[in-house]
C-alpha cells in the first residue's frame, strides 16, 4: 500500500503568514498534496491539485454550525444560508437570483460612478504622503457595493468594521475577542439588511436588494446573500488592490499598457483569499491520494497561482503577462460571482491611481494584516507627485 505524503506546514506562524510563497514553493516541489496531521486535512500546493478540488463536485462546501449554537447563531445564520455554504440543488436555488441580478446590467452600469468616486477619493490626496488602503481602496469598493445592492452610503464606515470582524472568524484558533467582535457584527450586520429589505418590499429601488426582496428567497436568505455580497463585494477589491500594488512599487513597477492583463496579475501573484476548504462526500482521488468520504481538503490558491508548471517566471510580477490561468476566483460551481464586478473596479481604480499619481512609490514599509486566509496590508503609505 502506498504511503500518503504528510506536511507538517504551519499556516499561522509569522513567517509563513508574512510570506508563505517560499514555503508553498518547497512543499509543491515534494508533492502536490498532502496530509496535515495538525489540521486533519489534507493540503493541496499545485495548480492542476488545487484545481481538481475546486473541479470536483464530490468535494463539497459543507456549512457546519460553529459551537456553542446559541452564542454563535447570528454567525451560524449568515453562513448556512448562503450559496458559498452550499452545494446544488440548494446552491443553485440560492444563486441562480443572485446571478439573474447580476445579468441585468447592474454591474457595467456602475462603472461611470466608479470613475467619479475614484476621482473624488483621490481629490483628497494631492498633499503629501497618504494611506492608499484607508483612504482609497477600502472606501472605494464599499461605496460601489452599497450603489450596487442599494444600501445608504451614510453605512459604509460600519459595513467595512463589520466585515473585518466577520472574516477574521476564518482565520485558524480565533481568540475569545475576535469570536465575540464576530458575533456582534453578524447581528448588527443582519438587523441593517433586514430593516432595508422590509424598506425595498414598500418602496422598490433600481438595486441588488430590490431585485432580491422579489425572489423566492426566505428573508434569512436574502440577508445573507445580501451580507456575503457586501463582504465578499469588497474584500477582495481592497486586498488584491494593497498586495498587487505593494508588490508592484517593492519591484519599482507601474501598469502595463493593457491594465486589465496588470490586474490579472495582481490577482494571481499574491491572492487575497489564500485557502478554501472542502469535504469529501465520497472517496475521491486527488492527485496522488484518495481523500475518504468525510475528510477535508484545503485548497492553497496562493500555492496554484505560482506554480512553475504553469505560469513562466512565477515568482516575477509580469504587469503584461499573456497567459495567466490563475485560480483567484475559483472554478466550478463555486467560481466567483463578482469576478466581472471586482475586475471593473480594479482596473478602473488602479489606472486612475497612476493617472493621479504617475510618480507613485511606497513611503515607509507596509503594515500587514498579520492574517493568512484572507492575505492583506492593513495600511500602505504611498507618495507621488500630481
Amino acid at each position: 500500500m502506498r504511503s500518503v505524503p504528510t506536511t507538517s506546514l504551519d499556516l499561522s506562524a509569522p513567517e509563513v503568514v508574512a510570506d508563505p510563497y517560499p514555503f508553498f514553493a518547497e512543499e509543491r516541489a515534494r508533492h502536490g498534496v498532502a496530509w496535515h496531521e495538525g489540521t486533519q486535512r489534507y493540503l493541496t500546493f499545485a495548480h492542476a491539485t488545487v484545481g481538481a478540488v475546486q473541479r470536483d463536485r464530490r468535494l463539497g462546501r459543507l456549512w457546519q454550525d460553529k459551537e456553542p449554537l446559541d452564542y454563535l447563531e447570528p454567525f451560524n445564520l449568515l453562513h448556512r444560508n448562503q450559496m458559498m455554504e452550499n452545494e446544488p440543488p440548494d446552491h443553485t436555488r440560492l444563486r441562480r437570483p443572485v446571478a439573474s441580478a447580476f445579468a441585468r446590467g447592474h454591474v457595467e452600469r456602475l462603472r461611470p460612478r466608479v470613475r467619479e468616486l475614484a476621482a473624488t477619493l483621490l481629490a483628497e490626496t494631492h498633499d503629501g504622503p497618504f494611506d492608499v488602503i484607508g483612504q482609497y481602496a477600502e472606501p472605494l469598493p464599499v461605496l460601489v457595493i452599497c450603489e450596487l445592492l442599494g444600501v445608504p452610503a451614510s453605512h459604509v464606515h460600519e459595513l467595512r468594521d463589520w466585515s473585518q470582524a466577520i472574516v477574521r472568524m476564518y482565520e485558524a484558533s480565533p481568540s475569545d475577542e475576535v469570536v465575540a467582535a464576530a458575533v456582534a457584527a453578524a447581528s448588527d450586520f443582519a438587523a441593517l439588511v433586514r430593516d432595508l429589505v422590509a424598506h425595498r418590499r414598500e418602496h422598490p429601488a433600481d438595486d441588488l436588494v430590490t431585485d432580491l426582496a422579489a425572489t423566492e428567497l426566505t428573508e434569512d436568505e436574502v440577508v445573507a446573500a445580501v451580507v456575503l455580497l457586501l463582504n465578499a463585494g469588497h474584500e477582495a477589491s481592497v486586498n488584491v488592490f494593497g498586495n498587487g500594488l505593494v508588490a508592484m512599487l517593492g519591484r519599482g513597477l507601474r501598469p502595463g499598457a493593457d491594465v486589465p492583463a496588470t490586474v490579472e496579475e495582481m490577482l494571481r501573484f499574491d491572492s487575497a483569499l489564500q485557502l478554501f476548504e472542502r469535504t469529501a462526500t465520497e472517496d475521491v482521488q486527488v492527485g496522488d491520494v484518495v481523500v475518504e468520504k468525510g475528510q477535508r481538503i484545503a485548497a492553497l490558491l496562493g500555492a496554484a497561482n505560482r506554480d512553475p508548471a504553469v505560469f513562466e517566471r512565477a515568482g516575477e510580477f509580469d504587469v503584461d503577462r499573456e497567459r495567466n490561468p490563475h485560480l483567484a476566483f475559483g472554478v466550478g460551481v463555486h467560481f466567483c460571482l463578482g469576478a466581472p464586478l471586482a475586475r471593473m473596479e480594479l482596473a478602473e481604480s488602479v489606472a486612475a491611481l497612476w493617472e493621479t499619481h504617475p510618480d507613485l512609490r511606497l513611503v515607509g514599509e507596509p503594515e500587514s494584516r498579520g492574517t493568512f486566509v484572507l492575505r492583506g496590508f492593513h495600511r500602505v503609505q504611498v507618495g507621488g507627485t500630481t
